[in-house]
């Protein structure tokens, strides 16, 4: 099984990224390919920009895909919009989604990761329930992705 992690948080080295790799590595059981956003922006809006192109391949060729975004204005960064923009319909279907949400305060991690399971589900992906994270949560990746892994195992 092939996971990769998406990560839509604009800014490098986010704890939105970490919260994600971590999960990413539990539920695979090794280091997953991580696809970081915020190192590829300008190249998102310039046609055929080799590494963009080499992300969208790597997204489309996961069995598993954990997509990790900071709320942004009630839902998921458009960073992540711009690039699963990019994707064609149906170009996830088969591959199992996990949501990974951050934001301020539980209504809206809740309101992302309803905004985020939709985008998913509309490109054919099989979506598993999101890992929310409130700011104040983020101080404990490894409690949040254990408690999650756990959960995700038995179900």
């Amino acid at each position: 099984m092939t996971t990769v992690v998406l990560s839509g948080n604009p800014r490098p080295g986010s704890r939105t990224a970490r919260l994600a790799a971590a999960l990413g590595a539990a539920l695979a059981g090794a280091e997953p390919h991580v696809v970081d956003l915020s190192k590829l922006a300008a190249g998102l809006l310039t046609p055929g920009d080799g590494p963009a192109t080499a992300a969208l391949d790597t997204v489309r060729g996961a069995t598993r895909l954990v997509v990790a975004t900071p709320t942004y204005k009630g839902s998921y960064t458009g960073i992540l919009k711009v690039f699963v923009d990019l994707l064609p319909p149906a170009a996830l279907a088969g591959i199992n989604a996990v949501p990974v949400v951050t934001a301020g305060t539980p209504p809206q991690a809740e309101g992302a990761a309803i905004a985020l399971r939709a985008l998913l589900t509309e490109l054919g992906a099989d979506v598993a329930p999101a890992l929310t994270a409130i700011e104040s949560e983020l101080d404990d990746i490894e409690g949040l992705v254990e408690a999650y892994a756990t959960s995700f195992q038995t179900s």
